[in-house]
């Protein structure tokens, strides 16, 4: 596989990480079959399947405050839709165009809707063969699943980019000097939801909401006492992939951009995976994040091209 080479206009990390997601323009090859999948705890997830018969699955789970219309997403369901695959992008709760039923809502390390998620479609059709995919957020998830549990034999890789394996120090840097430019955007929208969420759960208190201003305030206040943590810091230490790294037997593909704005030096855990049978680390000079584009490959970015290449070779 060839190293990535960014374009020469999108010349720092920021332009790589805001270019595609403002400008990518990508098209689902064959429209979205909409899925609402009833969960165990009476709540529900929007899943959108692309089928055409294939007896292999490409699961996708998306970022933070992402949904499966994002660029990233269609890129990669469009690649492997075309090499044989039927393709399910999953909507996080509240993600999709409805909120979700209950309280709480997603969370980076909530790896039993991942779960449920997979058992539904090991059900609903005769799979040979599962790969899954996460992109930031998604990729966490991913990694935690793979490592803290006995995955069902049709698993049979992964691949995840963008990964911010380690959430507190991943936090920190994306909530200093430039990088504030996406926390705050990403601060903007969860505390929207959590408004919408008041207007139906009275018991929810938001009366400190609009003086949080910070994504680990926000966690703090928010996410970890609506899903059983102690704080954030327990919340960021119960819920980062790299502990569960070293316990992952399934073939993996950890893809982190050298200059992504949203990653600590924690993030890439070269020494901890230098020797891991199942788990390769590749972390290009440039990438951004969930960037890797390119102009000249009928429309794929690199890592759709990466992705294919690490699923179609790896023994």
């Amino acid at each position: 596989m060839i190293d990535y080479k960014r374009p020469r206009i999108l010349f720092n990390s920021h332009l790589e990480t805001v270019y595609p997601a403002i400008f990518r323009n990508v098209s689902l090859a064959k429209k979205y079959e909409r899925d609402r999948l009833i969960l165990k705890d009476g709540d529900f997830l929007d899943l959108d399947w692309v089928k055409i018969n294939s007896q292999r699955l490409v699961i996708v789970s998306h970022g933070l405050e992402g949904n499966t219309n994002r660029g990233y997403i269609i890129g990669i369901v469009n690649a492997f839709l075309a090499k044989g695959f039927d393709c399910l992008a999953w909507n996080y709760r509240g993600c999709s165009e409805e909120m979700n039923w209950n309280l709480k809502f997603y969370h980076s390390g909530a790896t039993d809707d991942l779960d449920e998620v997979i058992n539904h479609a090991i059900k609903k059709n005769a799979y040979t063969e599962i790969v899954l995919i996460g992109f930031s957020l998604g990729g966490n998830l991913t990694l935690k699943y793979l490592g803290e549990r006995k995955v069902v034999g049709l698993i049979r890789k992964a691949v995840v980019f963008s990964v911010p394996c380690h959430l507190h120090s991943s936090c920190l840097q994306l909530s200093t000097g430039a990088n504030r430019i996406y926390s705050n955007r990403f601060l903007k929208s969860l505390k929207n939801k959590i408004r919408s969420k008041a207007q139906k759960f009275v018991q929810l208190d938001v009366s400190k909401l609009e003086r949080v201003g910070s994504l680990i305030e926000f966690d703090n206040n928010f996410t970890a006492p609506l899903h059983g943590f102690a704080n954030a810091i327990d919340y960021y230490q119960k819920s980062s992939s790299i502990q569960f790294l070293k316990s992952i037997e399934t073939p993996t593909l950890l893809v982190n951009a050298a200059n992504d704005p949203f990653l600590s030096r924690e993030c890439f855990p070269v020494d901890l995976l230098r020797n891991h049978k199942y788990v390769k680390i590749e972390i290009p000079e440039k990438g951004g994040h969930v960037g890797f584009t390119l102009f000249s490959q009928n429309g794929l970015y690199w890592s759709e091209l990466r992705a294919l290449d690490f699923i179609q070779t790896y023994e």
